[in-house]
């Protein structure tokens, strides 16, 4: 079992897995995986982190919601068919493309017992410390999130609210970043 680390900014990647239009009135409590990616993305914006958005079969469910504000910079869209997203080899490509010091691996998205718990259950395997965003995740059936959970903390992954994720990035009060966040943090 990997050991616990603080995420580092210069260290982490952020993967958007698949907030599509069908998806997202499918699963529970969408707003709140909405608002939870939200602060997510503006967190690894501010620090100039990358950021991976994926769809699934984007023509058949839809684009990402127009709720979820992607950045303009620092991020890369993939459209897959794969549920698993390492099986994806323009995912893969664009992750050996990033800075080797990348290690670290934050999730959020849907649904998290098909893509998210196949993905993160992969980042273990290739050996990249995985954090989920517990909140920024939801599947149609809470029974099938709270079960993809708990195999993943029983794999390794860590699994966290948002706030834990987001706060180990800032590391404290009244830096730049801090402040530029402060608004999205109350």
């Amino acid at each position: 079992m990997k050991k616990i680390q603080i995420i580092n900014p210069k260290r982490t990647c952020l993967v958007v897995i698949d907030p599509q239009e069908r998806l997202m009135k499918a699963v529970e409590k969408p707003e709140r995986v909405v608002k939870n990616t939200n602060l997510l993305i503006k967190t690894f914006e501010t620090f100039g982190m990358p950021i991976i958005a994926t769809t699934q079969y984007e023509k058949g469910l839809g684009p990402i919601v127009s709720d979820v504000v992607l950045p303009d910079e620092n991020l890369f869209k993939v459209d897959k068919v794969e549920f698993n997203c390492f099986y994806n080899n323009e995912f893969k490509n664009i992750l050996r493309g990033l800075p080797s010091a990348i290690d670290t691996l934050v999730l959020c998205g849907v649904e998290a017992h098909i893509c998210v718990f196949q993905t993160a259950i992969a980042a273990v395997e290739r050996d990249f410390y995985t954090w989920v965003a517990t909140d920024a995740i939801s599947s149609r059936y809470k029974k099938n999130k709270k079960q993809a959970v708990a195999l993943m903390m029983a794999n390794s992954i860590f699994c966290a609210p948002t706030e834990t994720i987001v706060y180990q990035l800032l590391k404290r009060a009244g830096t730049p970043q801090f402040k530029a966040m402060l608004n999205y943090l109350k």
